[in-house]
């Protein structure tokens, strides 16, 4: 049974795998897990598996890990393992919106800006460069205050971050491929600026978006995290990983451990198993990577 996965795997790959396919293996089960956690956890609190993370009066505060509260409880009274678990669910949600939001907004940009060229280049390449310079977190929480609290604000408030490097990959790959040979025969033959966009280029450019969206999604839940940790991202009800670290901190010098390690780890993990995917699908959509390993 391993030499036929193996061999599955190589003929994926196109060779043998090498350490980043390993390893984007590895992130992709991680990745699937959160998945599977998120669409599950109403499911489990339905059959009641878990609490509902917004009761807090009906458990003990600060419980340690047991058999009765398996992660540990609060100092509010939350159950650990159900906010832990919600808190997945709420970065997906997230993560997903903010991605989305980036990609209707970079792609189409980039893909008008290259093929027309110009002024209007010229304009909102000054514009995304511009974005593109500041910091991430600090745009997020600048928009952040301006927008208020909310998954959907929290949302558009990580998306900002994300534009400018959606619309460079676009715009560059556009313009490199506007000039083949295909698109000339489009244009000489009479066809719409919109037919040659949607037909043409649109998808000869757009290989690398799912490697930017996994990476985005890595970088949007830190982001959330800083966001919840400074008390701009989501109601105080909602659980998310970042505003429960900044109360397990609180506690943690008293030697409450488990508030902060839980939340903590489950952050580091989806975020390391998104990196790990969107590394390996760099190297997977660049041929020129994958022949140097």
């Amino acid at each position: 049974m391993a030499s036929v996965k193996s061999g599955w795997f190589s003929r994926l790959v196109g060779r043998s795998p090498n350490l980043s396919m390993r390893l984007m293996a590895i992130g992709i089960a991680i990745t699937l897990f959160f998945l599977i956690v998120a669409l599950f956890a109403p499911v489990f609190q339905a059959w009641g598996w878990l609490q509902d993370p917004r009761e807090a009066l009906m458990n003990p505060p600060q419980a340690p890990p047991s058999a009765q509260y398996w992660l540990g409880t609060t100092r509010l009274g939350y159950d650990v393992l159900s906010r832990t678990l919600f808190g997945a669910q709420v970065a997906w949600k997230v993560v997903i919106l903010a991605t989305l939001l980036s990609i209707l907004v970079g792609v189409p940009l980039g893909l008008v800006s290259g093929y027309k060229g110009g002024k209007f280049d010229r304009v909102v390449l000054f514009a995304m460069d511009t974005l593109y310079t500041l910091p991430g977190l600090l745009l997020s929480i600048t928009l952040a205050f301006v927008v208020g609290r909310g998954i959907f604000n929290a949302a558009i408030a990580i998306s900002i971050a994300y534009v400018p490097q959606y619309y460079r990959v676009v715009r560059n790959h556009t313009i490199s491929v506007k000039t083949e040979l295909y698109v000339e025969a489009a244009q000489a033959m009479g066809a719409s600026t919109w037919r040659i966009l949607t037909r043409y280029l649109f998808l000869n450019v757009i290989q690398s978006v799912p490697v930017l969206f996994t990476l985005n999604g890595a970088d949007a839940i830190m982001t959330l995290g800083g966001l919840g940790f400074l008390g701009l991202g989501l109601p105080e009800e909602i659980p998310e990983w970042g505003h429960d670290l900044r109360l397990a901190l609180e506690v943690l010098p008293t030697g409450i451990w488990w508030t902060a390690l839980f939340p903590g780890m489950a952050m580091t993990l989806m975020i390391v198993g998104l990196s790990l995917v969107g590394e390996g699908l760099n190297e997977w959509v660049n041929p020129k990577l994958r022949n140097q390993t």
